[in-house]
């Protein structure tokens, strides 16, 4: 089946089966190879894209699930060549090691700050359910916590 998807602010067309997973869809068939596969069941994050905002695992999501929605990946999260604040302070925090899993960090990261942009520590901590085989946590929290302030050091 022929599906028109609507992904970081363009109109692309998929042949693909209905039950083919999002990532899949957008790796494979679109080209758009910022978002990583990683446990294929929904668990690590690595996978992780924005549909209308909201969060989402895309290795689980089927296409025919997407319907109208807008679907925003890594590649589309900086807007006219300007980084996300997301995106600027993990850079400013230097927090990848090997950055397989960090364009689903930044997407669940961003995600979380759209909807609650003055967390406290504990919500930042519990917000953040992806999986870092590297273990940045540590860093990863300080950038989440930058970016809510405006991209200042704490």
């Amino acid at each position: 089946m022929i599906y028109k998807l609507s992904i970081n602010g363009a109109t692309y067309e998929a042949d693909v089966e209905d039950d083919t997973p999002l990532l899949w869809v957008l790796r494979d068939t679109l080209g758009l190879t910022g978002t990583k596969f990683g446990c294929g069941k929904g668990l690590c994050g690595t996978c992780t894209v924005h549909l209308d905002g909201q969060a989402v695992r895309s290795c689980v999501l089927p296409v025919q699930a997407v319907g109208t929605r807008a679907v925003t990946t890594i590649e589309g999260l900086s807007v006219g060549g300007r980084l996300h604040p997301v995106q600027q302070a993990w850079i400013d925090e230097d927090v990848p090691q090997c950055g397989y899993c960090q364009p689903g960090q930044i997407m669940a990261a961003a995600a979380f700050l759209a909807s609650n942009p003055s967390p406290s520590d504990e919500q930042v901590r519990a917000s953040m359910t992806n999986l870092c085989r590297c273990g940045t946590y540590l860093r990863i929290e300080r950038a989440i916590r930058r970016a809510a302030r405006g991209g200042t050091a704490s």
